[in-house]
């Protein structure tokens, strides 16, 4: 199966691009490519590149930072260090913005910026559960946070010192990974989503959509035989390099790499130029009927459970 990439050379944040390149791009993405940077390169100091150590996450496997309210977590650095890093992750923030509004203004007033995240860890070898092992091909979903039909669009740019490359496993397109594991999926049980949500497990009430988005996942990582056998390919993002995916809908797989940048971008359905390529309607199509309808979001506060359903 040859990789579904699509391949940009600007190497400009703050790039301009032509009408076509815009509806080439976003015709691309939705349709579950990879669009590839390889030059556009997030440059560091030589201050900032004190940064580039496993040693600042302690226990955890990446830093996370809340540009909303410039609050930086899992790190080991404190005071004036721990600033320094949540500059420079907001500055990544501040340019994957700027990169998707020119490179995709019909998203723009839609998409609304997430977590970002600095990963420092050496991907091989890291022991950790096997609901947590990025290394087994899955579609991203968020036990915690609820997206009802949300699309999940994420940057990454590979920053690694030693020009070691970021490796992925791409899988087969949603569509067939649906057909394969969606008789197997369970209904949800009658009141778990607002049992999740009175607990304070999750951050709003689950719509059907969440709850067999959370079930693909797990599927996809428990079966070894699909892990083994289904028809993939192997990309290698080099260092220095940037790129665009659907993470909900493209099946992938990180199995090598130290030193990564990503930020994560959601967008509704509705502001798609080509909805039906969303996993919600593909989901929908398969299941018959609607899958988020009368869901309200409600305040949410967090709840110690919840790492202890999905360590």
């Amino acid at each position: 199966m040859p990789p579904l990439v699509y391949e940009a050379l600007e190497t400009d944040w703050k790039a301009s691009f032509s009408e076509e390149r815009q509806k080439e791009s976003l015709h691309r993405l939705e349709e579950g490519f990879v669009i590839l940077f390889p030059r556009l390169n997030f440059t560091l100091s030589e201050e900032e590149k004190e940064f580039l150590s496993p040693h600042v996450v302690g226990k955890s496997k990446n830093v996370c930072y809340n540009i909303a309210n410039r609050q930086i977590g899992g790190t080991i650095l404190k005071e004036n260090a721990g600033s320094r890093l949540g500059r420079l992750m907001h500055r990544f923030a501040d340019h994957t913005r700027h990169l998707l509004h020119n490179l995709l203004p019909k998203y723009q007033g839609c998409l609304k910026q997430g977590r970002t995240s600095f990963r420092p860890v050496e991907v091989a070898g890291r022991v950790t559960s096997w609901r947590k092992d990025d290394t087994r091909l899955h579609v991203d979903c968020f036990p915690s946070t609820p997206l009802q039909g949300k699309r999940i669009i994420r940057v990454f740019s590979n920053v690694n010192p030693e020009g070691c490359p970021r490796s992925w496993r791409v899988g087969e397109p949603f569509p067939d990974v649906v057909a394969r594991f969606f008789p197997k999926l369970k209904a949800p049980i009658f009141g778990t989503p607002t049992l999740l949500h009175l607990l304070r497990v999750t951050k709003a009430k689950r719509s059907e959509y969440d709850h067999y988005m959370l079930q693909l996942h797990d599927q996809m990582k428990q079966d070894l035989e699909y892990q083994k056998n289904v028809q993939q390919s192997t990309l290698h993002f080099p260092a220095g390099g940037t790129w665009v995916v659907y993470t909900d809908q493209v099946s992938h797989a990180a199995t090598a790499g130290q030193f990564q940048f990503e930020q994560t971008f959601y967008l509704p359905v509705s502001a798609m130029e080509r909805p039906e390529t969303s996993p919600l309607k593909i989901l929908e199509r398969m299941a018959g009927r609607d899958l988020v309808r009368g869901i309200a979001t409600t305040r949410y506060v967090e709840s110690p459970i919840a790492k202890f359903l999905y360590k």
